[in-house]
């Protein structure tokens, strides 16, 4: 194995919370890594399958400096792990995404922000809408025109890296068009070139909705009236229209006059969606009612006859108890994720929804075959969630939407997975004729590994997996990337 350091290792002292508390978001399989390496001949277990190629990308939180107060998961710099395979030769890389924060934070040699747990007024830097949190790129990874898009959670910067050398080129304004930010999960039509995205705020207008163009720049952007500052993370494309959320779990606008980021779950609101036209105006969104819920997480949505179709992972309990002992305890129950399979039928001619679980087991962070976003699809895979204190995958779900099956399996006492987006096979002529990878911690063995699933057979294990040369701390959001993309 030939590993290559790219920069020198920092010091980092794990930060205790009120009473002596340790945050286990900042040790064991959660604890960052402090070297950028490149390495390759790496110890395969199984075989890496000649016919799959091309760029696994996986973000997440990776802090460079020991925290400046209480230390919350969503408030590490973030780092983007990647592995490139080609013709069954494997490259593993890390690094970090070099946002305007990290760089400032780097000079300082120290960190200069407080995170989500503490008041945040003394900030040196905001987001365009006044958020004065450390935007760190740290939560997804979006492939457009091109590049990696790098974004965070709560509404900010995008910034673009290489695919394959992970170096960061800058922050993204699609060619100076860019009005505000962009949200954690824009959405990327394939077919079409484009990309979706909304930003938003506490002061209004209280959301903004954009599209980029095939050529990497905004070529449509409108305002989206709502009734008050909302916290919407995802959205959903069809053929025709985009869906926006207004969902009850809103800003405190009391704590953001102190300067402090705080979220309410309001029950006696119910949830909206807003289909509108994909460059259609503000003033022609409709919106459909539902039950009172958040999403974090859309799987796919689609036109089906007069109707919209929407797949999402709908959290049943938004807002966790509020009598917990600390405020670590506190950050431990938001961070616990309790969700299902969810459909919705948005009825176009009647403007009636219907909705209904299609499982009731705890999974999320889904993943499709991208080539196949906003169109009727019929696998999705999610990650399984286990029911320890802190957030853990311990196995993968297949649902299949036509015959109703669902396939699973676990990693294994001890093993955490991340998200594992499908990569389709040289020649893949279908949702599920290619792979799943995914990246996982094995925490008996203190070691991390590549492993590769087929698609279609779950049950039967990993068909390889690749010994990686550091530890990936556990994280959030990645993509697959083919070679006609990187071409």
């Amino acid at each position: 194995m030939a590993a290559t350091p790219d920069s020198e290792p920092v010091a980092f002292a794990h930060s205790l919370d009120d009473a002596d508390e340790v945050n286990p978001y900042l040790v064991g399989v959660y604890a960052p890594v402090h070297e950028e390496i490149t390495a390759e001949d790496m110890e395969v277990i199984g075989e890496v399958p000649k016919d799959l190629n091309g760029v696994f990308l996986r973000n997440g939180p990776n802090p460079r400096f020991e925290p400046k107060g209480r230390h919350h998961w969503f408030d590490g710099d973030g780092m983007v792990h990647g592995v490139h395979i080609e013709n069954g030769e494997v490259r593993y890389r890390n690094r970090w995404v070099r946002t305007e924060a990290f760089e400032a934070e780097s000079e300082a040699g120290r960190g200069l922000f407080t995170g989500v747990m503490e008041d945040m007024g003394d900030n040196p830097l905001s987001n365009s809408r006044g958020l004065q949190l450390k935007d760190t790129a740290n939560t997804d990874v979006i492939f457009h025109n091109g590049k990696v898009l790098a974004t965070w959670y709560l509404c900010g910067t995008p910034y673009s890296l290489d695919p394959l050398s992970l170096e960061t080129i800058g922050a993204e304004d699609f060619l100076e068009t860019l009005v505000g930010d962009v949200m954690a999960h824009p959405k990327v039509d394939e077919r079409t070139g484009e990309l979706f995205w909304f930003d938003y705020g506490v002061t209004p207008p209280y959301m903004r909705y954009g599209v980029v163009g095939p050529q990497g720049t905004v070529e449509h952007v409108t305002d989206v009236d709502l009734p008050g500052p909302r916290l919407p993370h995802d959205m959903a494309i069809t053929d025709n229209y985009a869906i926006l959320m207004d969902l009850p779990l809103i800003q405190d606008m009391e704590a953001a006059k102190h300067g402090k980021h705080k979220i309410v779950f309001e029950r006696s609101m119910p949830s909206r969606f807003g289909v509108i036209p994909r460059r259609g105006d503000g003033s022609e969104i409709r919106w459909f009612e539902a039950d009172p819920c958040y999403i974090y997480h859309v799987v796919n949505a689609w036109e089906e006859g007069g109707e919209v179709v929407l797949d999402v992972c709908r959290v049943k309990r938004p807002q966790p108890a509020s009598d917990r002992r600390s405020k670590l305890a506190q950050m431990l129950a938001y961070l616990r994720l309790d969700a299902q399979m969810w459909r919705y039928r948005f009825d176009l001619s009647t403007g009636r929804t219907r909705e209904g679980a299609v499982d009731d087991d705890n999974t999320e962070f889904p993943s499709i075959d991208a080539r196949m976003t906003g169109q009727p699809t019929r696998y999705a895979y999610n990650v399984h969630i286990s029911p320890e204190e802190t957030l853990l995958f311990d196995g993968l779900v297949r649902y299949d939407r036509q015959t109703g099956e669902k396939q699973e399996h676990r990693f294994g006492p001890g093993r955490w997975g991340s998200e594992a987006p499908f990569a389709p096979r040289d020649g893949s002529t279908g949702e599920d004729d290619g792979y799943l990878v995914t990246f996982i911690q094995d925490e008996r063995e203190q070691r991390s590994e590549l492993a590769i699933y087929d698609a279609s057979d779950l049950p039967s294990g990993p068909v390889g997996r690749v010994l990686l040369p550091q530890r990936v701390p556990l994280g959030f959001h990645a993509c697959w990337i083919r070679p006609d993309q990187l071409r």
